[in-house]
């Protein structure tokens, strides 16, 4: 098959396309002839070794990519509920794999579009993301009825599966931040955000207005600024790093002083210790999708254009997800 091979840890360069044996899918796995694979910023994390030290995480040589859309190509054993041929997307147990014309998926993590009629680059560019912000919504921010949420990075590509979950859960009021540069695609977009404010004119851009859940996929100084924008009671969940300030601190006083909750959000890790909650989430996430509240721009390239994309990512020079074909 032909795939998308990481040869060392590094730039964009380190991606080559490489042919490798068609896999077969082991007891509770099935296998993906891949239509579409989508592109994440954890793909360039991953590529750039930044979680070399994280066990359990590939190392090169290895096949990056977390989301794949395609049709079941076989069974393993134990697999029922889907069928050769059917639509489906699948989210990733293991962080990689996904760049390759046939992937190996735990069927848990699986679902079918075929009753949605979701075009398969859509169902991969937003479905697995809108599942994961039902996770954190539900599981970490436990969003009541009526809330109020705020979402840095709104057009991000994990960010953007926010308003349209939030909206489903029953939020009253959904605002997103971008930066200075974004502001134009914001003004474009379809997601369900009542409003997008510049993020470096925050807190003055919101005046008084306070927030129940606040969504932060961008650290750094965003995150500073978050605590200024949570009601006393409101939650504050880390769900990324896309500005690269590792070394970002918060400061535990102004959380105790505040009466804000700061808790963390890793679909690799909360997903397996709660393994429950992944089929509600996925089936929440293709009626959110369904419904046309997932619409974001999407642009498709060949597998043999990996590198592009990638440094595409690193530029942020992009309006929506990136999607790779075989």
């Amino acid at each position: 098959m032909k795939a998308v091979h990481a040869t060392a840890f590094g730039d964009p360069s380190v991606l080559s396309i490489t042919e490798l044996p068609d896999p077969e899918p082991g007891p509770g796995q099935l296998t993906i002839d891949v239509t579409h694979s989508a592109v994440g910023l954890v793909d360039l994390f991953l590529r750039q070794g930044l979680y070399r030290d994280r066990p359990g995480l590939p190392r090169p040589p290895f096949v990056p990519g977390l989301e794949v859309a395609g049709t079941v190509r076989a069974l393993g054993a134990g697999v029922t509920g889907f069928a050769v041929g059917e639509r489906v997307v699948s989210m990733s147990a293991t962080g990689a794999g996904g760049y390759a014309a046939v992937y190996v998926a735990d069927a848990a993590l699986v679902a079918s579009t075929e009753r949605h009629g979701i075009a398969p680059a859509l169902a991969v560019a937003v479905v697995p993301n809108a599942a994961m912000a039902y996770a954190a919504l539900t599981g970490v921010a436990h969003l009541a009825e009526g809330e109020s949420v705020l979402v840095h990075g709104a057009l991000g590509g994990f960010a953007a599966a926010f308003p349209g979950m939030a909206r489903r859960l029953g939020a009253a009021r959904v605002v997103g931040t971008v930066r200075t540069g974004r502001l134009p695609h914001a003004a474009a977009t379809t997601l369900p955000y009542d409003l997008i404010v510049d993020s470096a004119e925050l807190p003055d851009a919101l005046g008084d207005e306070r927030f129940d859940v606040v969504v932060d996929a961008v650290g750094g100084e965003v995150r500073t600024r978050s605590l200024s924008l949570v009601r006393p009671g409101g939650r504050v969940i880390v769900a990324g790093n896309a500005s690269g300030d590792w070394n970002h601190q918060v400061d535990t006083n102004r959380l105790w002083l505040g009466g804000v909750t700061v808790a963390g959000f890793n679909a690799g890790a909360y997903l397996p210790a709660h393994p429950e909650v992944v089929r509600p989430a996925l089936d929440a996430a293709l009626e959110v999708v369904a419904a046309g509240l997932g619409d974001v721009g999407i642009e498709i390239l060949p597998f043999e254009e990996a590198a592009t994309a990638h440094e595409r990512m690193r530029s942020r020079d992009l309006a929506g997800r990136i999607v790779l074909t075989p």
